[in-house]
């Protein structure tokens, strides 16, 4: 699913909003979780899961076309785990 796709089913299910309105909740709820993993925090949804960020140490890679070593700084990178309601769910035979 995409961001257009999201929108467009919550606007199908929400008659009383319009295209405009139900964007800017998607964009706002999105941007939030951005905004408190940016801080180092962390955002769980209850019965979906939770959003953290994980710590990358600094290595060498390689440029894939050429075989050359390149490093690579250290950084944060995103982190989903799933809630047990989702994992029971998406388990279900």
């Amino acid at each position: 699913m995409i961001r257009s796709e999201l929108v467009r089913m919550l606007v199908e299910e929400n008659p009383g909003l319009s295209v405009r309105e139900v964007e800017k909740v998607v964009t706002v709820f999105f941007d939030e979780i951005v905004r408190r993993l940016s801080e180092d925090g962390r955002v769980e949804l209850r019965g979906f899961g939770a959003f953290s960020t994980r710590a990358r140490d600094a290595r060498t890679g390689r440029n894939p076309r050429t075989g050359e070593s390149v490093d690579v700084d250290a950084k944060r990178v995103p982190y989903f785990k799933p809630g047990k309601e989702m994992r029971v769910r998406l388990n279900v035979s």
